[in-house]
């Protein structure tokens, strides 16, 4: 079986930290999983080297207007000279234009929703409709992805959950370490790792943290990623009065961080999975998070961390503040995360009911 997956890359966000996990698991079940990179520049040669690391073909077009006659053009051919048996796209450029490759191809098409999308609340959920009519099967990621995308008008019968997979936290060494960056030996550190975005409500993590600081004043803070909000992020701690002890490092590796975090905290106003999530848990860390769509379906709320409303900054304080001043019971719920982690979210179970939907789409 060939398959051939599409997405638009930027970088190594969720999507691509998934198809990194799963594309090689494929083709160790004997699938010929290959890659069609709809490359947008940025870090997109990151993501291609992982590939190239993991053994995955791949090939490239580039992508630049959302809309665009050259890029259907480019992607129909490619999609023509792999001779796939199955197209499986994920995100919305991957969706429209590999879309109509595989109805082109007269190829069975199977698409992965990586996120509950507002948009498709709005008028462009029925040029979505339009697009998915001849998909055989709608991969979301989380019961909550799923039950928003059939508020949004894809049919129930279509949808399947497949959650993401992950079977160790990662190794890869970090550009620069906590000690580094000058967190001091002992001190309590808090993680979080994320785009900065509004979607990752970082405002309201550096609120929670002030709190934190009060009765932890030796407590520090790193967020690790980049994004738009970046200057403002570090305008509002400073405003705050956290510059000293909040850290910016931008993009890093985190397994160095992951090793020396006392919790993790993950404060999204909305998450169609947050498989960071899953990186904290493998890293046996207690996680603090929001109670927002999927998290709760990773999360187990006082089991395996505490989750507050969205938004909350004096119970996502108070969650915080409970672990740093009890480390055993972070290091128990930390533990519990990392069993659940293995247990309910490995790359074998993944890929098992992938295959399923491979399956069924060929017949």
């Amino acid at each position: 079986m060939k398959v051939l997956h599409l997405t638009k890359v930027q970088g190594i966000g969720g999507a691509e930290q998934h198809l990194l996990q799963l594309l090689p698991a494929l083709r160790e079940r004997g699938v010929d999983a290959r890659f069609l990179s709809l490359d947008a520049g940025g870090d997109a040669r990151r993501f291609h080297d992982a590939l190239d690391q993991r053994g995955v073909p791949w090939q490239r077009v580039a992508c630049g207007a959302d809309v665009s006659p050259r890029l259907l053009a480019d992607v129909a051919r490619a999609a023509h000279a792999a001779q796939p048996d199955l197209v499986h796209t994920h995100m919305v450029h991957a969706d429209v234009y590999g879309s109509v490759a595989a109805a082109l191809g007269r190829r069975p098409l199977v698409s992965t929703r990586h996120n509950d999308d507002r948009y498709l609340l709005g008028p462009f959920r029925y040029v979505d409709r339009l697009f998915m009519h001849k998909a055989t099967t709608i991969v979301a990621i989380s019961d909550a992805v799923r039950e928003f995308h059939i508020r949004a008008g894809l049919p129930a019968s279509k949808l399947v959950t497949i959650h993401y997979g992950l079977d160790e936290a990662p190794s890869r060494p970090s550009e620069l370490t906590p000690e580094q960056a000058g967190v001091a030996e002992g001190a309590p550190l808090v993680l979080a790792v994320g785009r900065l975005i509004e979607q990752k409500d970082h405002a309201t993590l550096l609120a929670a943290f002030a709190r934190v600081r009060e009765q932890h004043p030796e407590a520090r803070l790193a967020i690790l990623g980049w994004g738009p909000l970046e200057q403002e992020t570090r305008e509002r701690a400073a405003a705050l009065g956290l510059a000293g002890s909040v850290l910016l490092p931008g993009r890093v590796e985190p397994s160095a961080w992951l090793a020396r975090a006392d919790v993790f905290a993950h404060t999204s106003r909305w998450e169609g999975f947050g498989i960071v999530l899953l990186e904290a848990m493998l890293a046996a860390l207690p996680v603090v998070a929001t109670r927002a769509s999927a998290i709760p379906e990773i999360v187990a709320d006082g089991i395996t961390g505490l989750l507050a409303a969205p938004g909350d900054a004096d119970a996502i304080a108070a969650a915080i503040g409970a672990l740093l001043a009890d480390p055993d019971r972070g290091r128990a719920l930390g533990e519990a995360g990392r069993r659940r982690a293995l247990d309910e979210f490995s790359v074998g179970r993944m890929t098992d009911r992938t295959l399923a939907v491979y399956a069924d789409a060929l017949r």
